[in-house]
C-alpha cells in the first residue's frame, strides 16, 4: 500500500455514514493506537484512554447507547471509545480543561491513520453517555469524551441514509473561509482585512 502525504490524508478524511463491515484487524488496531501514541500533550502526559470495541457482542451492547438519529452506525465495524479525565493531564489554575485539547489532537492522529488505512473514522457525539459508560465499564471520575464509528465506506447508500444524510454523504459540506476563523496578532483582525492593506 502508497502511504499518503499528510496533506492527503487531511483532504481526504471523510465523516461519512455510509459503512460496510470490514475487518479490523489486530495490525489496524496497532497501528490507530500507535498513531494517538505520538500525539503531542502537555509535559507528555499522554491524558488519553481508548476502548476499541470490536467483539459482535460489544458493537451490540453500545449500539443499544447510540440515539437513533446515528443509526448509521449500527454498521460499524469498530468503536473506540474516547476516555480521560482532568487529573490526568496538566491541571491549569485558570481552570482549562487542558486533558480535552490533548486528547482532542490524539484523535484527530487516529482519524488521519484510519483515512490512510482506507477506512472511515466518525467521531460521534449523538450517544447516552451515562449507558455507555456502564455498558463499557468506565469509572464515575472518567470522561466519555467521544465515540468513534470506525469502518469501510460503501457507495451504496440508498437504503442506509436519510436524504439529508445522503446530501450530505455526495457533496462535502461547505467549509469557513480562511477569514472567519483566521486573525492576525489580534482577535477580529481578519486575514482577509490585513490582506487588503
Amino acid at each position: 500500500m502508497k502511504e499518503m502525504k499528510v496533506k492527503d490524508s487531511i483532504k481526504k478524511r471523510r465523516a461519512l455514514r455510509s459503512l460496510v463491515e470490514v475487518d479490523i484487524s489486530d495490525e489496524i488496531k496497532r497501528k490507530l493506537g500507535h498513531a494517538a501514541q505520538l500525539a503531542p500533550s502537555c509535559f507528555n502526559k499522554q491524558p488519553w484512554q481508548f476502548i476499541f470495541i470490536s467483539s459482535s457482542e460489544g458493537l451490540k451492547s453500545i449500539q443499544t447507547a447510540i440515539t437513533d438519529k446515528n443509526s448509521w452506525a449500527y454498521n460499524a465495524s469498530m468503536f473506540i471509545a474516547v476516555v480521560s479525565e482532568a487529573s490526568l493531564d496538566c491541571r491549569m489554575k485558570d481552570g482549562r480543561e487542558y486533558y480535552l485539547f490533548d486528547t482532542g489532537i490524539a484523535c484527530g492522529f487516529i482519524m488521519l491513520q484510519a483515512t490512510e488505512l482506507g477506512l472511515i473514522a466518525h467521531p460521534m457525539a449523538g450517544y447516552n453517555q451515562d449507558k455507555a459508560k456502564e455498558l463499557l465499564g468506565i469509572p464515575p471520575e472518567m470522561t466519555l469524551i467521544n465515540l468513534i464509528a470506525i469502518g469501510k465506506h460503501t457507495e451504496d447508500y440508498e437504503t442506509l441514509l436519510t436524504e439529508a444524510q445522503i446530501e450530505i454523504e455526495e457533496n462535502r459540506p461547505e467549509r469557513k473561509s480562511l477569514s472567519d476563523f483566521i486573525f492576525i496578532d489580534s482577535y477580529g483582525n481578519k486575514l482577509e482585512k490585513r490582506d487588503e492593506q
